[in-house]
């Protein structure tokens, strides 16, 4: 699943970085704060992965992206989990020196 969170500075990305690292279900992240877009991987409910981001973080979470595989066909679609993939990892490890935003102070 691919989302947009506004990324302003370092600690926002602390913030973004912190949510996703404690949530159980996710495998695998991807920040990309240049564009402001995260990616992960894992067996969750869409919508509820966006709630838990947008509550730990109070950032506004937008779903851009959703591939899912599904394993079961016998659970309906809202209950079933999901294995979520992006193959679009666009990476630039450029550490740039952003001051912190006004919503991190």
């Amino acid at each position: 699943m691919v989302m947009r969170i506004n990324i302003d500075c370092n600690g926002c990305y602390r913030k973004v970085r912190r949510a996703l690292l404690d949530m159980k279900e996710l495998e695998t992240h991807l920040i990309e704060k240049k564009q402001c877009r995260v990616s992960v991987c894992g067996r969750f409910v869409p919508r509820d992965v966006a709630i838990k981001i947008r509550k730990k973080t109070n950032r506004r979470v937008e779903i851009l992206e959703i591939q899912e595989f599904s394993i079961n066909d016998e659970q309906t679609h809202e209950e079933k989990p999901l294995m979520i993939t992006s193959n679009t990892w666009n990476l630039e490890s450029n550490q740039s020196n952003i001051e912190t935003c006004v919503a991190c102070i």
